[in-house]
């Protein structure tokens, strides 16, 4: 088998280089969801904070959609090579959603590389989560919507995208949609269109199984009580899971960084590790 040409990973960091911080976001979604204003507000906290484009999304390499010729495994490595980019030995590992799934096997596969873990709206890797509840039949119903949509059809996306952030979002604060697709539109036309990160959702795993149970560094958990994707339960698993690990929960968060909830996430992941 062919080894594949390395993949551009594109990152951006703010503040001073001491204090690293990693961000990891999730499927389909490129740096932007890590917003700028939330970047430095953490830098602002002296920490060096760096984001980046997963492969598929953004400015970083992209692949033919439906055919993604890479793993989970080789989505961890990136992470890896970011902080080799920026000169970074051991940083402080925040993930997001998959993007948390991808921080938990970076820790667990690269303990010397990470002093402290931040997972946010994720599930535990490794524990049998087959007894807690899964996302919400309102959410299902209107992901399988997704399998309708032109993806090359910008108008199409951008509203499908939008009724998407709808459906994740707080059930405590408003929802803002103009601003919602001012910031969707500007992920698209960055990226060049969104259909090659739909590949994420195609991925096998690649590596060896990882327990959470093993991990050698301190946890935060921070996760919203009405997360329709990966419902509260989960991350109470994922905190219950690793001794001494720390749960934050977002009151009526959904599966989402909204701007009110900011001071609480902030401040939980400056102050952590």
């Amino acid at each position: 088998m062919t080894a594949l040409p390395r993949p551009e990973i594109v990152s951006q960091s703010f503040g001073n280089p001491t204090d690293p911080i990693l961000l990891v976001m999730g499927a389909m979604a490129s740096m932007l969801w890590w917003p700028e204003a939330f970047c430095r507000q953490l830098a602002e906290r002296g920490r060096f904070v760096i984001r980046y484009d997963n492969r598929d999304t953004g400015q970083s390499t992209k692949y033919k959609p439906g055919e993604p010729p890479y793993t989970f495994e080789d989505m961890v490595d990136d992470a890896i090579r970011v902080l080799d980019d920026h000169g970074v030995r051991k940083t402080h590992v925040v993930g997001m959603s998959m993007g948390g799934m991808i921080a938990q096997i970076v820790a667990l596969k690269y303990p010397e590389r990470v002093s402290a873990l931040t997972v946010i709206s994720s599930s535990p890797l490794g524990v049998d989560t087959s007894g807690l509840p899964g996302a919400s039949q309102t959410y299902k119903e209107h992901s399988a919507e997704g399998a309708n949509v032109d993806w090359s059809n910008r108008g199409q996306v951008l509203d499908f995208m939008v009724k998407d952030a709808r459906a994740l979002a707080s059930t405590l604060h408003p929802f803002d949609r103009k601003r919602t697709r001012a910031a969707i539109e500007e992920d698209y036309d960055r990226s060049g269109g969104l259909a090659s990160a739909s590949n994420h959702f195609l991925l096998k795993g690649g590596g060896p199984e990882r327990r959470i149970k093993d991990l050698t560094v301190p946890l935060l958990v921070i996760h919203g009580t009405a997360d329709p994707i990966f419902p509260i339960e989960h991350g109470e698993a994922l905190a219950k899971a690793v001794p001494g690990a720390r749960l934050v929960r977002i009151e009526g968060g959904g599966h989402e960084l909204h701007r009110n909830d900011w001071p609480q996430i902030i401040e939980a992941i400056a102050t952590h590790g």
